[in-house]
């Protein structure tokens, strides 16, 4: 090999060297800008804090139903009307006047989470002409029969409602079934003859009832932010319904669901409840404030307080009989007093004679 053939096959191997570590590098620094990328996807996007998702069973409601409410390894129990069928928990009949409701045993200490319910409104009644609707809860107390949806006034916790009646009718501009959520800290009444309105949190229209697909409600609780999305359409697409930041739940509290019926009714039927675990990315600032234990459920920048129900005024004929027995309480009263006074003087006059 003459030294001519040494030098060009020294120099190609240097060239290929160098082209092969400019190759590696090239690769390195593409893998860096794509990790880097992903990273910061996760950190700022929409979505980025839900990293894993896990059901919890134990907070869960699912078919086949086993034991539910009667043996004692169940999980949940049954209250008023709600029994249970092969494919669903009925709360309430197509009947009128009936309350129903299902209910964890087991208090929920997780700090986020995302509830999956799948259900099922339908009846004969027309439109407008159907109720009441149903509840989803996460509440301190438990059990208890009211006319909330089938459960108290003056709750302490959280209520996500699917109203299917319009009550007021000074309002046209809401188009019913109406999904809508509220806060309460115990004090808080939910005015019924307003369908809510002074104390909701957000809420939408949801065309739900007597459908031929399946329907569904998720409600996610992430970093003290609320928000309920609805997949109503049979195309398995979440829509938004409304988000609200700064909303404060304590942990420890019970997840059930409700309904009511009253001179309009509707079959309300809970198909399944599957409560998620999601894990979430913090910062040290944002691991801080979770940590800070939460006594009173409440809203930043909205105040929970309890609204006065106006009193329906007397009728005339309540008026009427109200008037009469008042001034024949005081025409008796003056003919008492006049008798007495009478003896009185008798016998003052007997004492001169």
């Amino acid at each position: 090999m003459t030294q001519k053939d040494l030098v060009w096959r020294t120099r190609s191997k240097v060239f290929s060297d160098t082209v092969c570590c400019w190759g590696m590098i090239s690769q390195i620094h593409w893998t860096f800008l794509f990790l880097l990328v992903a990273a910061a996807s996760q950190c700022w996007g929409d979505e980025g804090y839900e990293t894993e998702e896990f059901l919890k069973r134990e907070y869960s409601l699912l078919k086949p139903y086993q034991g539910l409410g009667s043996s004692s390894s169940s999980h949940w129990d049954l209250m008023g009307t709600a029994m249970i069928t092969t494919e669903h928990v009925r709360l309430t009949p197509d009947s009128p006047s009936r309350q129903g409701a299902v209910w964890s045993r087991i208090p929920c200490y997780l700090r986020d989470w995302e509830l999956h319910v799948h259900f099922r409104i339908h009846g004969h009644g027309k439109k407008n002409l159907n109720g009441d609707g149903m509840a989803l809860w996460y509440t301190k107390e438990r059990m208890q029969i009211g006319p909330v949806f089938g459960n108290m006034d003056l709750f302490t916790g959280l209520g996500v409602f699917v109203d299917t009646y319009p009550n007021d009718n000074k309002h046209q501009e809401r188009v019913f079934p109406f999904v809508s959520a509220m806060v309460g800290n115990g004090s808080v009444i939910y005015d019924h003859d307003q369908d809510g309105r002074p104390t909701e949190l957000g809420g939408c229209t949801a065309i739900l009832r007597n459908l031929n697909h399946d329907t569904f409600l998720m409600v996610r609780y992430v970093r003290r932010r609320l928000t309920v999305m609805v997949n109503i359409d049979g195309k398995q697409d979440w829509r938004d319904c409304f988000d609200m930041p700064g909303v404060r739940l304590p942990q420890g509290y019970f997840f059930g669901a409700s309904s009511v019926t009253g001179d309009l009714s509707d079959n309300h039927d809970l198909i399944s409840l599957k409560l998620y675990q999601l894990t979430v990315q913090r910062s040290r600032q944002e691991e801080e404030e979770a940590e800070e234990e939460i006594m009173i459920p409440s809203v930043d920048n909205m105040e929970l307080r309890s609204v006065e129900i106006e009193e329906e005024g007397m009728s005339g004929i309540t008026l009427f009989f109200t008037v009469l027995f008042s001034l024949l309480g005081c025409f008796l009263l003056a003919v008492i007093a006049f008798v007495l006074y009478s003896r009185w003087t008798d016998k003052r006059r007997k004492r001169f004679y």
